[in-house]
């Protein structure tokens, strides 16, 4: 499967963005998605994830009750809302897809094969 992210983009403290994570591959909605993002010079963190069936879905604490991840399989897209954003969330963020990740891995970058190209946002306090 191939993922492309976009959306990102600059936008003030306390503004909005949806990020779309589109997938190619008629087999998309048996996988589970996940976004991660990556500061400079920080590691790449994990943001969120959602299971293929959209019953599960989990978030960092640093963005829990801001961001909502949901899917949509008849388009074969991702999305990231993200609300209330601040300085600390600008970031190259990424979505990720496996079929085979269990639950608890999901937080985990190494548990997804498929990576997007990223898309980056910047948020001017």
């Amino acid at each position: 499967v191939q993922l492309q992210a976009s959306g990102g983009g600059l936008v003030q403290a306390g503004g909005s963005l949806r990020l779309s994570c589109a997938a190619s591959g008629r087999t998309f909605s048996r996988y589970h998605v996940g976004w991660f993002r990556q500061a400079p010079g920080k590691e790449r963190e994990f943001v969120a994830y959602i299971r293929w069936s959209g019953g599960s879905t989990g978030y960092a604490d640093s963005v829990k009750g801001r961001f909502t991840i949901s899917r949509d399989n008849t388009k074969t897209t991702v999305y990231l809302q993200m609300n209330n954003l601040n300085s600390e969330d600008t970031a190259v963020y990424y979505c990720a897809a496996d079929s085979g990740a269990i639950l608890s891995s999901m937080t985990n970058p190494s548990a997804y094969d498929y990576w997007g190209q990223g898309t980056q946002v910047t948020v001017s306090s």
